[in-house]
């Protein structure tokens, strides 16, 4: 599976930004895909993912803030972030859970930035 980010860049606090992430391969073994973060000093930290059946995870700190979508025709799954705070800049890590013979692997995405200061 290879994940190919998009989106990103600088904003304002209380902007909003948009990051998309595509999927290309084996995408029949995705179970899971989505973001997370890492700021600087800090873990990495999950953001936001939605499972192959629709399923929904966010991270507390962007709960109400943060949508994630998912585009089956495209392999693409979204990221809205509105309302950004300063703590939101991290670099963001597109993420693949997949399964094939009950055997689990991850993948990640090359970071994308994103950077929230007045």
């Amino acid at each position: 599976v290879q994940l190919q980010a998009s989106g990103g860049g600088s904003v304002q606090p209380g902007g909003s930004l948009r990051l998309s992430c595509k999927a290309s391969g084996n995408i029949f073994s995705i179970n899971t895909l989505g973001w997370y973060r890492r700021a600087p000093g800090n873990e990495r930290e999950l953001v936001a993912v939605t499972t192959s059946g629709g399923r929904t995870t966010y991270g507390d700190s962007v709960k109400g803030r943060f949508t994630i979508s998912r585009d089956n025709a495209e392999n693409t799954v979204h990221l809205q972030m509105n309302s950004l705070k300063p703590e939101d800049a991290a670099v963001y890590y597109c993420n693949a859970v997949t399964t094939v013979r009950q055997m689990t692997q991850v993948y990640w995405g090359r970071g994308t930035q994103v950077t929230v200061s007045s």
